[in-house]
């Protein structure tokens, strides 16, 4: 019980540091490898555009989606990472190397430069702290 709720509090935290990579981020969020959303954190003071029930139902979508992606690893290679341009965000799947809690759901407003948030924040950070667990 004691080791789980250790977890929590680091994904959490995890979160944070992720919202701190930079200013266009408006969502860290970890899923178990069923989809149960264990960590999330939103940018302060932002509304959240899904309801706590819609953004469960997300992570399980996304967990299926990249569960997908891996069935082809052999052929193309390890998914690094998925994204999605829609009206209102930009929405962000990552791959962690992590049996327990493979991904990490980042979304940023519309106008940040995401590919380079991801490729030379979030992604350098993710390492960063693999490594040192």
């Amino acid at each position: 019980m004691f080791e789980e709720l250790a977890m929590t509090i680091h994904l959490k935290d995890f979160c944070r540091q992720i919202l701190a990579e930079d200013s266009c981020i408006r969502f860290a969020g970890i899923s178990d490898k069923f989809g149960n959303q264990i960590a999330g954190e939103y940018r302060k003071g932002l509304i959240p555009l899904l309801t706590e029930c819609q953004s469960d139902l997300s992570a399980i979508e996304s967990i299926i989606r990249m569960n997908t992606r891996r069935d082809l690893q052999l052929q193309i290679g390890k998914p690094i990472y998925s994204f999605t341009v829609y009206e209102k965000i930009k929405r962000t799947t990552l791959s962690l190397d992590n049996e327990d809690y493979p991904i990490l759901m980042v979304s940023f407003d519309t106008e940040a430069d995401h590919e380079s948030i991801i490729l030379n924040k979030i992604i350098p950070f993710v390492k960063d702290e693999s490594d040192r667990y």
